[in-house]
């Protein structure tokens, strides 16, 4: 069974979460199929604090995938990692 849940990254006290669709039996930072975004909790923006690929996410959850109960909650509150757009690069 596929699994929507978090996976820590980050130093100690200052914690970085991924969002990853991983086989329910994989340790927590084990191997992942898909990353779909990033929870971020430290940041104050809260537009920044949670970017998901939302249409990936609706794809795993209709194809049978649970998503853990914070990860569903992340989703309502996440911004659409496919609407950002990159800042230009600076001119050397």
């Amino acid at each position: 069974m596929v699994k929507i849940r978090l996976k820590r990254f980050g130093r100690k006290n200052h914690a970085f979460w991924r969002i990853n669709a991983v086989d329910s039996r994989s340790p927590r930072d084990g191997k992942v199929i898909e990353e779909l975004g990033f929870y971020d909790p430290v940041n104050k923006d809260a537009a920044k604090q949670v970017i998901m690929n939302k249409a990936r996410y609706e794809y795993w959850v209709k194809a049978g995938a649970q998503p853990s109960d914070t990860v569903a909650q992340l989703a309502l509150r996440a911004v659409d990692s496919t609407t950002l757009v990159a800042p230009e690069a600076p001119k050397a």
